[in-house]
């Protein structure tokens, strides 16, 4: 019973691959890749001409708030072996 498995599973596998190369050898797939790495500025271009421009209303929202670094200096030193020993 498990050889039998086991030549179910390797055909399968080997059907698996065997699609696989045949797509990526056809000749539509290889004509697209061609076609996309000869005209790949055009259609970067194309993109790019579609995306929106958004307005900017991040002036004078966010204030950098100094509190963390005066609370850690007002803190005993810190070691990482004294926590070890409790």
């Amino acid at each position: 019973m498990i050889k039998i498995l086991n030549i179910i599973m390797f055909l399968l596998i080997t059907y698996f691959i065997l699609l696989i190369y045949s797509y990526y050898s056809s000749n539509k797939n290889i004509n697209a890749k061609n076609y996309n790495r000869e005209n790949i500025d055009q259609i970067l271009k194309e993109k790019i001409s579609n995306l929106p421009i958004l307005d900017n209303d991040t002036n004078n929202i966010i204030e950098f708030n100094n509190s963390l670094n005066d609370k850690i200096e007002e803190n005993k030193k810190r070691s990482f072996w004294d926590l070890l020993k409790r």
